[in-house]
């Protein structure tokens, strides 16, 4: 009876430390920093503006896709996502929509005065772990003109997390990093050869650990079978690149509907490279994938279940 009794509370122990496990890893929330706000708007000291007066790069871009396509008996579409794009002294966003691999692509093609326009931002302002707040209302909050999901750091233990260049996670993971610097340029590096606080000296102002890299000086990095983890081969999408200093495109791509299949890691990093990029990294996708513009989100943000947003960790905005 006693060997019963013992092997009894083993597993009711064992069961209650793998659920509390579970719970903290993926459910309970932890606040590290609340009103994680700060901008270190130092770097830019000595970066000038350069004036903003128009984007005409989305045309070159369409007629590649398009070019793409037709080689490939596919009709992609384009045209305004939302009824206008945004133009300021400062930003200029032009809105495109493509179909390429029976997939809905949503691409803004940005053009900055300065990279201090690109921002990110955290759920309910707090860095922490599984805090989530959805990327609509975090841009909302932000007053951002455009956002998408970022890399959803909140669910890892490790990875930097260099936001607005302000370090929050200086732990390594031996993964690609994608630095955007305050002069407008992308790089990707590995996290093992600078430390979080070198990448900030060097300029950095975004960091960010999903990964992996797409398109490194132009060239493709990814292989054809390569996947996120264990994720399924065709999934929505968020990506970014950069075109040149202070040019950029945030792609988003639908997937798991009836409309879209969804990209591969390889379809998304040609999609990148037809479109102009010298550098592109992959962010979280599947039912993270969001873009909003202009008040509202214009793809179709899905887990397969339903069309609704899900709550994440962190956005990168235009604002």
């Amino acid at each position: 009876m006693k060997k019963h009794i013992w092997f009894i509370c083993f597993s009711a122990a064992l069961i209650a430390f793998s659920t509390y496990i579970a719970l903290d890893t993926f459910v309970i929330p932890r606040v590290y920093n609340s009103n994680a706000t700060e901008m270190n708007t130092s770097l830019f000291t000595n970066i000038g503006k350069t004036p903003v007066s128009g984007n005409d790069s989305s045309i070159q871009s369409q007629t590649q896709a398009e070019q793409s396509a037709s080689a490939s008996n596919e009709s992609p579409t384009s045209g305004s996502a939302s009824g206008a794009d945004y133009q300021d002294g400062n930003i200029s966003i032009t809105m495109s929509e493509y179909y390429e691999n029976n997939t809905k692509i949503h691409v803004a093609d940005v053009r900055l005065s300065s990279a201090e326009y690109l921002k990110t931002a955290f759920a309910n302002d707090s860095y922490g772990k599984n805090i989530t707040e959805t990327t609509s209302s975090m841009a909302q909050s932000n007053n951002a003109i455009l956002a998408v999901n970022g890399d959803y750091y909140g669910v890892q233990e490790s990875g930097y997390v260099i936001r607005n260049g302000v370090v929050y996670r200086d732990t390594a993971k031996g993964s690609d990093v994608l630095c955007i610097y305050a002069n407008g340029t992308m790089e990707i590096v590995s996290d093992g050869e600078y430390t979080a606080d070198q990448l900030v000296s060097k300029g950095v102002w975004q960091a960010f650990t999903f990964g992996p890299s797409l398109v490194v000086n132009s060239s493709i990095t990814v292989g054809v079978n390569d996947e996120v983890g264990k994720a399924m081969a065709s999934n929505p999408r968020t990506a970014i690149g950069m075109i040149d200093t202070n040019h950029f495109v945030f792609v988003v791509s639908d997937g798991r509907t009836s409309e879209s299949s969804g990209l591969s890691l390889y379809q998304l990093a040609q999609f990148m490279q037809k479109l102009g990029v010298k550098t592109a990294y992959n962010l979280d996708g599947g039912g993270s994938s969001t873009m909003y513009f202009n008040g509202q989100v214009i793809n179709n943000p899905t887990s397969g279940r339903s069309i609704k947003e899900r709550g994440v960790s962190d956005i990168v905005y235009i604002g």
